[in-house]
């Protein structure tokens, strides 16, 4: 009588167990190197050293923008960013990170509104209407 008295006990606690997975299960994966064009991902991006890690072609820029997401850091053509924050609910992506250039320090706020698991809008929160879309390389 007293394991069917636990039994309920045993159900909520498996059934939190699941409910916290799944939180973590709906995180949308950023990680990888995103472009404005995705036809031209190759002239935008690079693998190099040893490592051959994704890195920008010397002429990145004149082919579109882009970023590389790495787990703790997005990295731009001039510019690293340490992400600070990040909130996931799936369907968006919200974060505040801290950004350094050659010349300056500055925390930034980035907004992605998730389209599909290859692509992703950029929103700019205050600005009515101003978006860039992103497009996932297989670099």
């Amino acid at each position: 009588m007293k394991g069917l008295r636990r039994f309920p006990a045993l159900v909520t606690t498996f059934a939190v167990f699941v409910l916290g997975l799944s939180g973590n299960a709906i995180a949308f994966d950023l990680t990888g190197a995103w472009a404005t064009s995705a036809d031209q991902c190759d002239k935008i991006f690079a693998r190099k050293g040893r490592a051959k890690q994704v890195a920008f072609t010397n002429f990145s820029g004149i082919y579109g923008g882009g970023f590389i997401a790495e787990p703790n850091r997005l990295r731009a053509k001039h510019a690293t960013c340490s992400i600070k924050s990040r909130k996931d609910d799936g369907q968006s992506v919200n974060m505040v990170v801290s950004c350094a250039s050659g010349i300056m320090l500055e925390n930034i706020q980035f907004v992605f509104k998730v389209l599909d698991d290859n692509s992703i809008t950029r929103l700019f929160p205050g600005i009515e209407g101003m978006e860039v879309t992103y497009h996932r390389c297989n670099q």
